[in-house]
């Protein structure tokens, strides 16, 4: 038996197809169809048939979107793929496939995917954090995704900031707009879009995070500074997190996951922001980087076996 996972992006579709030991025997991308919902649907049909095809089987096909499937409608709520937004996109794909499809948001199946890496899979409670060009991440527990009532348990990014954040940014800060509707979210601070929008808020130069970090790592005052000030915002925002879910493993994922210096500051800077004599969990650099999409889809059909821990 073979595991297809979709990781379905705003510009691109990406299958992975895995044999029952979790190898991948084959990969390939496709652009997704962004207005069409029926070439996004032909597009899914045409490439799990060369699954099969290669497979010589029908592989069960779990998909990673960016977004929320509703729980009474199994209508996607999917604002970065217009092509699907508001349809039964699960529903319809089984019917067309033939076969049953599991959906789930693109950050739990990131999540899923750490969750079940060989290294990693003894712990029970895993809470994934993604740092990229938004902030979102999912949680997992005894191998199986906790999406909540309404899909939404790992919309983290939706957090509020805190009162101490008043502290570390000044009380003055801007309550900048999301696209959620609502004002403050860590998404817009914390993300790699909200680290460079906070670099530019109080040195008035417009830099990317990369910029950034090279001027860090040479020893420059600025970026210094801002990466301290961040830092710390960073930990805060953690702290809470980690005292809502007490994970036994943190694992970010996202582009501004691989800046080296945030593993090096965090087991320092956490702990202020617990409880006293609360143990940290493990925190680990996303095993898998953009291959878990796919990877985590791939998993959706073997939730209901949890991985022995």
């Amino acid at each position: 038996m073979h595991y297809y996972g979709f990781d379905v992006g705003g510009s691109k579709i990406e299958i992975a197809v895995f044999d029952e030991t979790l190898q991948c025997c084959w990969r390939k991308r496709v652009a997704t169809p962004r207005e069409n919902y029926n070439a996004l649907l032909n597009s899914l049909h045409a490439l799990t048939a060369e699954a099969d095809a290669l497979t010589g089987g029908r592989g069960h096909v779990g998909i990673g979107v960016p977004g929320i499937e509703r729980a009474e409608t199994g209508e996607l709520f999917a604002a970065n793929l217009p092509s699907a937004m508001g349809r039964p996109l699960r529903a319809d794909l089984s019917r067309l496939l033939a076969r049953e499809v599991r959906l789930s948001n693109d950050a739990n199946c990131f999540v899923l995917s750490e969750a079940w890496d060989e290294g990693t899979c003894r712990y029970p409670v895993v809470l994934g954090v993604i740092l990229g060009t938004g902030m979102g991440g999912g949680l997992v527990v005894n191998g199986q995704v906790v999406d909540g009532r309404n899909g939404v348990t790992g919309e983290l990014g939706h957090f509020r900031l805190p009162v101490e954040a008043l502290d570390i940014l000044s009380a003055d800060i801007p309550r900048l707009p999301c696209g959620c509707g609502r004002h403050g979210c860590i998404e817009n601070y914390l993300s790699g879009r909200g680290f460079e929008w906070l670099y530019s808020h109080f040195y008035q130069q417009r830099l990317s995070a990369t910029q950034i970090i090279a001027q860090f790592t040479a020893g420059e005052r600025s970026a210094q500074a801002h990466v301290e000030r961040y830092l710390s915002l960073l930990a805060l925002c953690l702290g809470n997190l980690l005292t809502l879910f007490d994970p036994h493993m943190l694992v970010l994922g996202g582009g501004l996951s691989n800046f080296d210096e945030i593993y090096r500051q965090l087991p320092l800077r956490l702990p202020d922001n617990l409880l006293p004599g609360v143990q940290l969990p493990r925190i680990e650099k996303a095993r898998h980087g953009d291959a878990g999409g796919a990877r985590g889809a791939a998993l959706l059909h073997l939730m209901s076996a949890t991985p022995s821990r």
